[in-house]
């Protein structure tokens, strides 16, 4: 129970941190993530259709935000999780920064390896008009995401 717990708590804080970076990037007119799309992404795959040649051509499915939102923290959590699989519970009493970086730039490959072909942008969104500017947004904010991990874990560990 200890690990769904804190993998709950760790991912949603880490996913919350990475949230905020992304309102910063708006401040400064970069592009966000459209959750809207993700979550259309999601609903299409959960009907069997995991490949779009433009997820934006695609048709719209009710409750899209709501799913792409929801996907966005599951996702986070089981990202946590992950790094308490490999690491164990012992990190998450003693959260070190390491192994939380490792885990969020490794986090990066689902969307460059999934998600975004799965979209119609390609692996690592080659098919895009500037992949390069993406990938570095998307590189810095999953390494915000490994210090979220550690920033949320050491909350948690904390208030424990």
């Amino acid at each position: 129970m200890e690990f769904i717990v804190r993998a709950a708590l760790i991912g949603a804080g880490a996913t919350a941190v990475f949230d905020l970076w992304v309102r910063l990037l708006v401040l400064l007119r970069l592009p966000a993530a459209n959750w809207a799309l993700v979550g259309r992404w999601f609903a299409h795959a959960g009907r069997g259709r995991f490949a779009h040649a433009d997820i934006a051509a695609t048709p719209p499915v009710r409750g899209e935000t709501a799913v792409g939102w929801t996907m966005h923290y599951l996702v986070g959590i089981l990202f946590a999780a992950a790094l308490l699989a490999i690491w164990g519970l012992d990190w998450a009493r003693s959260p070190t920064l390491g192994p939380a970086m490792a885990v969020g730039l490794v986090t990066v490959l689902a969307g460059w390896l999934i998600l975004a072909p799965g979209m119609g942008a390609g692996i690592a969104s080659r098919k895009r008009p500037n992949p390069n500017r993406i990938r570095l947004v998307q590189v810095a904010g999953h390494a915000v995401f490994g210090l979220g991990l550690y920033l949320a874990a050491v909350v948690v560990e904390a208030l424990a």
